[in-house]
């Protein structure tokens, strides 16, 4: 794979989420170019995880001379926002909590480090398919994986043995329990379509081999309808136009009544999934269990991810090399790691977590799984590589407004319409950034 520099993804220089009024952006910490002969280094970082001041905390106890100090962000498209302006602004913190998503867009602003010389080594701690996201499959080094969400099946499995299904191990099984169950009990489904968080459909697409975004030189091709994803647009469109499954959207009162009441007895989601099931369904703890995402083939064994974040050093960070030994402290050591699993309540990227004393216990919500956290530890390491570029922005609104207009149309054709609506939208937008695309 090409080199993905600044200049390949920077063919022009416009924002792309667009600058907006930025206050507080930074502190006097973020340019405190003292060193050591007048105090400790100070490092600032922003972050939305919950309960990183207690992380850094543990840091600074054993590091007076690299100090680190959180600020509490919002999540998501905000705070890419305020992480560009403070950019251009040269006022940037030292560390930044970046979405993998993000890293493209950010480093197109020039608003990351790149510290490969840094962190050298630190590859290995990683699953190939993580770590790439944070090289973009270059020498480069943007970011460290901090946390990932690989996919996984969750299912009741209390229901499962009452209807006489039988855990699908490849898609086209999924597909065939759907259609069982609605013989068994046409007033069930097996889970629903939800076009409401795109993450979930852009890991099924990583899953099945996608490549949304990538590049040659200066010029980038978008394929986001290519071929995997088509083949994910018809099966998952194909279920919704038979009535194999619903179609309504996830978090809402009523998707929370049909997980709880059992009208929907299985969730293609993430490692994360126990806390949303806690809060979704509260009276079927104890009755789910988790299984590998079904694969297109029999034979094949790989997965895509649902969300995961990064720690990146700024570009106006004045301590670029203290803050790469932080971000590396906190994304690989094990005091670290079992602090992020307690305090911030994520799954570590690092492989060394995944069988760590800290998640050595089954979440409380399955606890009838008490080898919950190794069977996702053998799910994670076959997260397969994904494609970002500069706008998954505007993708994944553009996602939300059409696959929600065909999940309400309940047609395949009216998938493969958005999927095609969705290329033409990225595409288009690129363009208007002034980023060179290929025909």
């Amino acid at each position: 794979m090409p080199q993905l520099t600044r200049r390949s993804l920077a063919a022009a220089t416009a924002v792309l989420l667009g600058a907006t009024a930025l206050t507080a952006c930074g502190s006097s910490d973020s340019g405190d170019e003292a060193g050591a002969e007048s105090g400790p280094v100070k490092l600032t970082y922003w972050a939305w995880a919950p309960g990183m001041d207690k992380v850094a905390a543990l840091w600074n106890a054993k590091h007076p001379d690299i100090q680190v100090t959180v600020q509490k962000q919002a999540s998501g498209d905000d705070l890419v926002t305020k992480i560009i302006t403070a950019a251009k602004a040269h006022k940037g913190p030292d560390l930044v909590q970046a979405e993998y998503q993000a890293l493209p867009t950010l480093v197109s602003n020039d608003a990351l480090a790149d510290i490969a010389g840094e962190v050298k080594g630190v590859e290995e701690q990683f699953p190939r398919g993580i770590w790439q996201q944070t090289t973009f499959g270059g020498d480069a080094v943007y970011a460290l994986p901090q946390d990932s969400g690989p996919l996984m099946f969750f299912y009741r499995e209390d229901l499962f043995k009452q209807y006489g299904l039988t855990v699908p191990t490849t898609w086209d099984e999924f597909a065939e329990t759907a259609r069982a169950l609605k013989k068994k009990d046409p007033k069930k489904a097996l889970t629903t379509f939800s076009a409401n968080d795109s993450g979930l459909f852009a890991g099924l697409a990583q899953q099945a081999g996608a490549e949304w975004w990538t590049f040659e030189g200066d010029t980038w091709k978008v394929g986001i309808d290519d071929a995997a994803t088509k083949k994910v647009t018809d099966f998952w469109g194909g279920l919704v136009q038979e009535g194999a499954i619903d179609n309504q959207p996830m978090y809402t009162p009523a998707w929370n009544n049909a997980l709880n009441t059992g009208e929907q007895i299985a969730w293609v989601s993430a490692v994360w999934a126990p806390g949303t099931l806690g809060t979704a369904a509260p009276a079927t703890k104890g009755k789910w269990a988790m299984a590998p995402l079904p694969q297109w083939s029999k034979g094949e064994n790989t997965t895509g991810s649902w969300g995961g974040s990064s720690t990146a050093v700024t570009a106006d960070s004045k301590h670029k090399a203290a803050a790469a030994r932080f971000a590396t402290w906190l994304n690989t050591d094990p005091e670290a790691l079992a602090a992020l699993v307690k305090e911030s309540g994520i799954y570590p990227a690092a492989t060394a977590a995944h069988t760590s004393g800290a998640l050595s216990k089954a979440p409380d919500y399955f606890a009838n799984q008490p080898d919950f956290y190794r069977k996702a530890a053998e799910i994670a390491s076959t997260t397969a590589p994904a494609a970002w570029g500069p706008n998954v922005n505007v993708a994944y609104t553009a996602f939300k407004d059409e696959f929600g207009k065909a999940a309400k149309a309940r047609t395949k054709t009216a998938f493969d319409a958005a999927l095609t609506k969705l290329q033409e939208t990225t595409v288009a937008d690129l363009a208007k950034q002034g980023f060179e695309v290929a025909k």
